[in-house]
C-alpha cells in the first residue's frame, strides 16, 4: 500500500544522500550540535533505526522481546546503535544505509491497509511508521547541514513533520512529567511556500502560531524557542513550546538558546 508520505520519505533520504556522498573520509568525523556525534553518527543512527523499523515490521515478536530488554536503557541503547555503526568506515556506512532505507520502504510499500506496527511509543500504522522516518531523516539531516554550513531550503515535506510534532503533544508533556491540557490547541503555521497549514479547533482559546520551518526545528529539538518566531497563546500553549517533542523516547538534553536570541 503506498501512501504519498512514501514518496516523501523517498525523497527526503535522497536529499540528505546528496549531501553526504561526497563527503571526503575525515569529514565523517566531524563533530555535529549534538553533543558526542560525529556526521558518522548521525548517519550511523538513521541506519540503525531503520533496521528497527524494519524488524518491527518484519519479526514483531522479535522486536518485542528486544525492546523490553532495552526499556531500562532505552538512551544508552540508542547511543550505543549509532556508536557501533560509527566505527564503520564512511563508504562501507553509507552503502548499509543506503540499503536498509531501501528495503524499509520496499516493506512499508507492500504492506496491507490496516497495519499496524509496535515501536518505542504507541503502535504505528505504515504512514506513521513512513511518517517518522521521515521526520528522524530530516532532523538529524539539520545537524549534518548545520556542521557543514549548508542551508537546506525547507521543502512541503515539513508537513509530516510538523502534523507528528502537533499530534505528540500530550506525549511531549508525558516524558517531561507534566500532565497533558484537556482542551486541543489551534496551530498556524505559514508553509515555506506561503500557505497556511492549520491544525486543532479554529475557535480553540490557545494558538500556536509561526513559520512552519520554526515550529519543526522546535518540535525536533534542534533549535532552543528563544531563536524561532513560534509563538504562544495562553499557559498551556506557551507551556507546550518548552517541551514540544516529535520523536519517541526521552527528550535528551535541548539546544543552547544563540547568543542575542530575542524571543
Amino acid at each position: 500500500m503506498q501512501t504519498p508520505v512514501l514518496d516523501d520519505l523517498a525523497a527526503e533520504t535522497a536529499g540528505l544522500d546528496t549531501l553526504v556522498a561526497g563527503l571526503e573520509p575525515d569529514a565523517w568525523a566531524r563533530p555535529t550540535p549534538a553533543e558526542g556525534w560525529t556526521i558518522a553518527h548521525q548517519i550511523a543512527h538513521l541506519a540503525w533505526t531503520d533496521a528497527r523499523a524494519l524488524l518491527a515490521v518484519t519479526d514483531p515478536d522479535t522486536f518485542a522481546r528486544e525492546t523490553a530488554s532495552a526499556a531500562a536503557r532505552f538512551g544508552t541503547y540508542v547511543d550505543e546503535g549509532a556508536e557501533q555503526g560509527a566505527w564503520l568506515p564512511p563508504g562501507e556506512l553509507l552503502a548499509q544505509w543506503r540499503a536498509g532505507r531501501a528495503r524499509l520502504w520496499e516493506v512499508l510499500a507492500a504492506q496491507p491497509p490496516g497495519s499496524r506496527f509496535g515501536w518505542y511509543g504507541p503502535p504505528m500504522s505504515t504512514a506513521s511508521m513512513a511518517t517518522g522516518r521521515l521526520m528522524e531523516t530530516w532532523a538529524h539531516g539539520e545537524d549534518i547541514a548545520d556542521t557543514l554550513g549548508v542551508r537546506r531550503e525547507p521543502t512541503a515535506r515539513l508537513w509530516h513533520v510538523a502534523r507528528i510534532g502537533v499530534r505528540a503533544r500530550d506525549f511531549a508533556f508525558a516524558v517531561h512529567g507534566r500532565p497533558a491540557p484537556a482542551e486541543e490547541f489551534r496551530v498556524e503555521l505559514t508553509a515555506p511556500d506561503g500557505t497556511l497549514w492549520t491544525f486543532g479547533p479554529a475557535d480553540a482559546d490557545q494558538r500556536v502560531t509561526g513559520p512552519a520551518l520554526d515550529f519543526c526545528l522546535l518540535a525536533v529539538r534542534r533549535r532552543h524557542r528563544d531563536d524561532v518566531a513560534v509563538r504562544a497563546e495562553g499557559p498551556d500553549a506557551d507551556a507546550w513550546l518548552s517541551v514540544a517533542q516529535a520523536f519517541a523516547g526521552p527528550p535528551g538534553g535541548s539546544r543552547s538558546p544563540s547568543k542575542g536570541a530575542d524571543r
